[in-house]
């Protein structure tokens, strides 16, 4: 897809959207403080030549209408809404990384649980697990990881939870059986624990330097990594992203791409091959603006697979669901704001099985285990990606 042609789209779509005042505002919107970058995945420009030509031609395109390039109509060219858009501009926002001693990443890990016996009776609530992650330059590294106080997912939830009691601890269903989540958490600093041979996708922070950034030299290069790439197997199986098909290679590029942009110490240029690359791939839609577990506001990509772990049995049968994985990214900053995995079909809990065997015939199927109160549409797991900088600031302990 040629990049100037796409932004030329984007600029047509938002001409239409907004009025002449707000069109001027958006030509000098580089002389506002910027937010501060979360990245889970950013994008750097392949030159600052290039950058300069994309970002110019963006705002060109936003502040007026060009007689060469009239408004796009209904059938006649390719969606203003297609991936390019959102992910190149992505890419041509990607800021150069400051110098600093460390690499830090910060990312949050939630799950969204169910407390109740009935789907008329119930609230949930949110488990959460936060990373901090330093890398010097030398190689070294370390990982501080906390446990945060699990809390009810939304106001609605507050009030069930709230008219339940407000119990400190709460008995949830999992795919690994009955668990208990505490809504309040020791006050503990935590320890930034030596990470040995730190390596992303197998790749070191040397190899990662010398990644392509072209987007399709870049997606050739990541096609030879090997690696576990099956959402479910009963084996572990290591092979080549090439060796893939269909969306079990989309989700693979997907996943490398996203570890580039969020938590890999990737320069700039191959960040943005990344952003780029994403944009080529069968089926990644745009689904329009979305708000963050955070709250930050952003543009959701879709990308055109399900997780699915079927019905298995190993201490019981347990039905995990399928899921569709959605990015939530910030396109004026170039930067991956959260990955979320939205419910496609409902996923149960599991039971465990009864002690003792009283020689009679015993069945256990997905019907006979706790319903987990999903449906369809709603968020069962996320990451938000708070901070991916260089800094000077060492890690604690």
């Amino acid at each position: 897809m040629d990049e100037l042609d796409a932004l030329r789209r984007m600029r047509t779509t938002l001409a239409r959207e907004e009025s002449p005042d707000v069109l001027a505002l958006r030509a000098d919107w580089r002389a506002a403080p910027l937010p501060r970058p979360r990245r889970r995945f950013t994008a750097p420009l392949v030159s600052s030549m290039a950058a300069a030509v994309l970002v110019a031609a963006s705002l060109a395109a936003v502040s007026v209408t060009s007689d060469a390039d009239p408004p796009v109509q209904p059938g006649e060219r390719e969606s203003p809404d297609a991936p390019g858009n959102a992910l190149l501009v992505a890419a041509a926002n990607v800021r150069p990384e400051p110098a600093g001693t460390y690499w830090h990443t910060t990312r949050v890990a939630g799950k969204i649980h169910a407390v109740g016996e009935s789907a008329a009776d119930h609230y949930k609530v949110e488990s959460r697990m936060r990373y901090d992650h330093w890398t010097a330059r030398n190689g070294t590294a370390c990982t501080a990881v906390q446990d945060l106080p699990a809390r009810p997912w939304s106001a609605r939830d507050r009030r069930g939870w709230q008219e339940a009691g407000a119990p400190t601890k709460v008995r949830v269903a999992t795919p690994d059986g009955p668990g208990t989540l505490f809504m309040d958490a020791p006050d503990r600093k935590p320890i930034c624990r030596t990470t040995r041979d730190q390596r992303f996708f197998g790749m070191t922070a040397r190899q990662l330097a010398s990644l392509p950034t072209q987007p399709e030299q870049l997606r050739t290069a990541l096609l030879d990594l090997e690696g576990n790439w099956s959402a479910y197997a009963p084996e572990v199986t290591r092979q080549p992203i090439r060796a893939l098909e269909g969306e079990t290679r989309v989700r693979a590029l997907s996943d490398v791409a996203g570890t580039l942009l969020a938590l890999a110490p990737a320069p700039p240029a191959v960040r943005a091959a990344a952003f780029r690359m994403l944009a080529t791939l069968p089926g990644v839609k745009v689904e329009g603006r979305m708000t963050d577990p955070l709250g930050r506001a952003g543009v959701g990509i879709s990308l055109p697979l399900e997780t699915t772990i079927p019905l298995g049995l190993s201490t019981a049968p347990r039905q995990l669901g399928t899921y569709r994985r959605q990015w939530i990214i910030n396109p004026g900053d170039g930067t991956l704001l959260a990955m979320r995995d939205v419910v496609a079909t409902p996923p149960r809990g599991s039971r465990a099985l009864p002690p003792g065997d009283d020689g009679k015939p015993r069945r256990l199927t997905a019907g006979t285990q706790p319903d987990r109160f999903h449906q369809p549409g709603e968020v069962s797991e996320y990451e938000t990606y708070e901070a991916a900088e260089w800094t000077d600031v060492p890690p604690p302990g």
